[in-house]
């Protein structure tokens, strides 16, 4: 255990950094508590995994020296990139308050600290639309109230922050006084108490000079509590947890905030005039989204289904989570029924990106796909965006399963992965990544048939991972191409061939073989060709199997869609589970008019 003396009269760089390791170590040690008891502003049960992040953030990119100013700044940035939900966009705000108040040069003892600190609540304060008396905001206030009070009775900051503890906890039991819903619920605001843990590890660190090991395999701990019930909210009045990153010059955060202002609430704006931390619950993401890049580019997005969320923490379906990710083209009502949470993968359309199926339809995609002057591309959903999702997932589950499209065709299962390792050992949560050698609707089938045997309650863990394996190779895809040419601009076919298929008006059947991998099955030269050589394929696996079930997905392609659905019914005796639209995702590579027929064998 490394040991650390701290300078108990002036504060500088590497104090500062490893008196953060101590404080974040204790939000760790604490996420499933903060997750469990966080009733405001709405019951979305992930407080506590947002401030791991911000915190994560914090310890993976900031370097430590002896320069008070620097090590600040350079903490405040990496909460600003890390910080999600109110309370980590709030403290990133105090942070970024804490390091602008900073002098270069300046030295830092017990009467100038608390004059920054004074300084930077103001900032806090400047971030939130409306702040909310009784929440994460008021401790801290409080806090560098008593901070500045007592100041002139210490000449050290051990005395002086291991005194201050004693009325961030008093603050924070009034919480539960201070609004109905924490009274209600018998529960203290969980960012409040997430600030005040993270100020217990400070202290710690300032008493005893030690700081717990904190690698990426850190281990957070799940606590078990008195406070840890399980709590409902009664509504939700907007759905999604809408956050975004913007970049630009000279951004102007109250000119953006009154032009989003009415697009919903619990609005927080942090930042600099260089880059703003914007956080908003909203119906709309997309329009949110389209309203603030006016000002400037933005360089991330997150959207969080609150009710889903709630559903998680107060009425989950079983102690497994099921994962997946945006191209299993399952509707919407079949993902919210059976809690199947979906990670987004990205559609870039010029200096723009969208999630995909969250903040960028497929009807809207389809539309704008005509007039679009370059093929769009798309991305996978990054590391952070997994670990975040399993972080949350693995503070009110026993278990993680996700299922994520063909490893041969994208980088998504690489990035679910290597997040599962590092959040399965920080969490000691067992989570697994299969590869389904899938994708689109015989992705969906897959997650859907896990997503119903693992409800049953029958199968544990391991016995879901083999079944998984087993449907994988009962699955089977057909996809009839009605062009080549957005393939081949797209660059997943030869360019050469996909000039002779459009000098031919090539019309094929395409397939994913059992590695994944996409192949051609059939070439036909009329739509009526295609279709015959699809059903032909349909009717010898129906010859040879029972079907446990089947759907079709299409790009901008209804009419075709149903014409299939109505010769498959007469094969297969039985309707298709669904019907719908393809995701952006795959339609940015395959252009529209396509129809995909994905069949699972019991």
């Amino acid at each position: 255990m490394p040991t650390y003396i701290p300078n108990s009269k002036e504060l500088d760089g590497k104090q500062l950094y490893f008196s953060f390791l101590a404080g974040a170590q204790r939000i760790f040690d604490n996420q499933e508590l903060l997750n469990k008891i966080n009733v405001f502003p709405v019951a979305d049960a992930d407080t506590g995994t947002n401030l791991v992040s911000t915190m994560r953030a914090i310890i993976n990119t900031s370097i430590p020296t002896h320069n008070l100013k620097q090590t600040a700044e350079a903490i405040a940035n990496a909460a600003l990139i890390g910080a999600r939900g109110n309370s980590g966009i709030i403290f990133a705000q105090f942070l970024y308050g804490f390091s602008n108040e900073i002098k270069a040069g300046q030295r830092v003892n017990v009467n100038s600290f608390a004059g920054i600190l004074v300084e930077s609540i103001k900032y806090a304060y400047e971030a939130i639309a409306n702040p909310v008396e009784g929440t994460m905001i008021t401790v801290m206030r409080e806090w560098v109230e008593h901070i500045d009070k007592v100041k002139y009775k210490f000449d050290d900051f051990k005395k002086l922050i291991s005194e201050s503890i004693h009325s961030a906890r008093t603050s924070l039991k009034e919480t539960t006084e201070k609004l109905d819903v924490l009274k209600k619920a018998k529960v203290v605001d969980s960012g409040a108490k997430g600030f005040v843990v993270f100020l217990e590890g400070m202290i710690d660190f300032f008493n005893h000079g030690e700081v717990k090991r904190i690698l990426p395999a850190r281990n957070i701990i799940k606590v078990q509590s008195a406070e840890a019930e399980l709590l409902s909210h009664d509504e939700i009045t907007f759905r999604y947890c809408t956050e975004a990153m913007l970049e630009g010059e000279k951004l102007d955060k109250k000119v953006i905030l009154d032009k989003i202002l009415d697009m919903g609430d619990s609005l927080v704006i942090a930042g600099s005039p260089a880059k703003l931390r914007i956080h908003i619950h909203t119906d709309d993401p997309a329009n949110i989204f389209e309203e603030i890049h006016k000002y400037g580019d933005i360089t991330y997005q997150k959207v969080d289904d609150m009710v889903m969320q709630n559903q998680v923490m107060t009425n989950k379906l079983g102690p497994i989570a099921i994962v997946t990710d945006s191209t299993c083209d399952l509707p919407d009502e079949l993902i919210q029924k059976h809690q199947i949470n979906v990670v987004p993968l990205t559609v870039h359309i010029g200096d723009s990106y969208y999630l995909d199926r969250v903040t960028l339809k497929a009807e809207k995609f389809y539309k704008m796909f005509p007039n679009l002057k370059k093929n769009p591309t798309t991305a996978q959903p990054t590391f952070e965006l997994f670990s975040n999702k399993f972080s949350f997932l693995s503070s009110h589950y026993d278990s993680i399963i996700a299922v994520q499209l063909s490893n041969a065709l994208s980088g998504t299962f690489s990035n679910s992965q290597k997040a599962a390792k590092t959040i399965g050992l920080q969490t000691r949560t067992k989570i697994t990544v299969i590869d389904s050698k899938r994708l689109t609707a015989g992705l969906g089938l897959i997650v859907l048939r896990l997503a119903k045997a693992s409800e049953s309650g029958e199968y544990n863990h391991e016995q879901l991972i083999l079944m998984t394996d087993e449907w994988i190779q009962k699955s089977e895809i057909y996809v009839s191409v009605k062009s080549l040419k957005y393939i081949a601009r797209s660059g997943r076919v030869n360019p050469l061939k996909g000039f002779i298929g459009k000098l031919l008006n090539l019309k094929p059947i395409i397939s994913i073989d059992k590695d994944g991998k996409s192949v051609l099955l059939e070439k036909s030269f009329t739509e009526n060709g295609s279709k015959k050589n699809l059903l032909k394929h349909a009717l010898k696996l129906a010859a040879n199997n029972q079907i446990w079930g089947y759907a079709i997905t299409h790009a901008d392609n209804l009419i075709t869609a149903k014409e299939y659905a109505k010769e498959l019914t007469g094969i297969f005796k039985k309707e298709p589970l669904f019907i719908h639209e393809a995701s952006p995702v795959l339609g940015a590579n395959t252009g529209p008019g396509i129809v995909a027929v994905s069949i699972l064998v019991e």
